[in-house]
């Protein structure tokens, strides 16, 4: 770890920005949601806007330097440096605009590729999860770990938008293998992971915000983050999230 990072001040920050963003969606959502639909027909919101400025706020006042990739304001450039703070203000904004409870905020630190801290929150459920780079995983303060369930067809698994899954023809077949599926969607199938409900969360064709956060909390749940090959990274927007008993099997099935 590179020593001139706090991981612990980042952290704070992480925590306060997802507290923010997640009171600020609320506050819309008590008033009434407008959608919007962006040029790649995605919806956006007035509350997705105010949550990423009040995220985008709190990261510049404690690190002004930093560079800031968020969903709704693209690239915002910092100083010299590898750190990158990415930042999704509400993950799940077509649930939210319909008054559902799982979506929320995730924000994530990134060193040269590597996301090192982050933070999401559920604000309808208030539940917040966070973590740092070898300090392990927590949810309201309690430190969390994923299941020990070591079989597919024991375990459930958690699935990401149907509509880009049941093309996969493995995906289809690892649905059919495992005990139960289930597909909350979102930041929430990550968390049934967090919290050892489900057992793998395979998410594909987002963007790198929906995944920045995850991958470091489910690596200090104990659990195993990788893309559809295996590899380490989150850029592509495809991604699997276990508790690592038979990751590669599904690594397998996707690719």
């Amino acid at each position: 770890m590179d020593p001139a990072v706090d991981l612990d001040r980042a952290l704070a920050v992480a925590k306060e920005a997802v507290a923010a963003a997640g009171a600020a969606a609320l506050a819309h959502l008590r008033r009434g949601i407008v959608v919007e639909t962006k040029p790649d027909l995605s919806p956006v919101t007035a509350a997705d806007r105010d949550a990423e400025d009040e995220i985008v706020a709190i990261i510049r006042a404690a690190f002004p330097d930093h560079a800031i990739l968020g969903e709704e304001g693209g690239e915002r450039a910092g100083g010299p440096g590898e750190l990158r703070w990415i930042v999704d203000p509400i993950d799940g904004t077509r649930g939210f605009a319909r008054g559902g409870a799982m979506w929320g905020p995730m924000v994530a630190l990134e060193l040269r590729g590597t996301v090192v801290a982050g933070a999401m929150a559920l604000p309808a459920q208030r539940t917040t999860y966070w973590a740092r780079q070898g300090g392990g995983c927590f949810r309201d303060g309690t430190r969390i770990a994923v299941s020990a369930v070591a079989e597919l067809a024991d375990a459930t698994l958690s699935v990401g938008e149907l509509r880009r899954m049941i093309g996969n023809a493995g995906i289809v077949e690892l649905i059919r293998r495992a005990a139960s599926s289930r597909c909350y969607g979102d930041l929430a199938g990550c968390a049934l992971v967090l919290d050892g409900r489900a057992e793998a969360w395979i998410e594909g064709g987002v963007k790198p915000w929906d995944l920045a956060a995850p991958a470091i909390l489910v690596a200090e749940a104990g659990g195993r983050f990788t893309d559809w090959t295996g590899g380490p990274s989150f850029q592509g927007g495809f991604g699997i999230a276990s508790n690592g008993r038979f990751h590669d099997e599904l690594v397998r099935a996707t690719r």
